[in-house]
């Protein structure tokens, strides 16, 4: 199984650059592909993101759904893992998606956690360990297989198109 990583980014050149390398160093050899799909940052975040070796797109929306979706059609591998810019996943990452995947799971998330010692963010990480849609968000990463994202449609938001610019 391949696995297509995809990292929507808006003006994030400070984190786009190491997170590609950690994804590359330690998905390798089942990452075949780190897409990154830019809502048409004001910065430096496109060049950071082809210098550091990903596929880098531009969606024509600023809309976290329309990238993810974007990047989601886009993709060659079986699997589909979205991360946002700002999270640094485990090492294991490849090893849990593919041993998730191997139980018939087809889909996945993880838990998440700070790097912040403030008490409200303490809270809110804890309840991630919580099956409620009320607990759930972009930071914990999520796995899903290209056959399942295919059959359930797509990321939504009112009035989704795209067009893509191929960098």
């Amino acid at each position: 199984m391949k696995i297509s990583v995809i990292i929507p980014t808006l003006n994030e050149e400070t984190t786009i650059q190491s997170l590609v390398a950690f994804v590359l160093r330690y998905g390798t050899p089942y990452v075949a592909e780190v897409i990154v799909v830019d809502g048409r940052s004001t910065d430096n975040t496109v060049d950071c993101a082809v210098r550091s070796g990903a596929t880098t797109l531009v969606c024509d929306k600023r809309s976290r759904a329309s990238q993810l979706n974007l990047g989601a059609y886009s993709a060659r591998g079986e699997i589909l893992y979205f991360v946002h810019a700002d999270v640094k996943p485990p090492e294991s990452f490849v090893n849990d998606i593919l041993l998730a995947h191997g139980d018939g799971y087809e889909a996945g998330c993880y838990r998440f956690k700070f790097d912040s010692a403030k008490f409200m963010l303490k809270i809110n990480s804890y309840f991630t360990r919580f099956s409620s849609i009320m607990c759930r968000g972009g930071d914990q990463t999520l796995f899903i297989t290209k056959d399942l994202f295919s059959r359930l449609g797509t990321f939504y938001y009112k009035g989704f198109v795209f067009q893509a610019q191929w960098l």
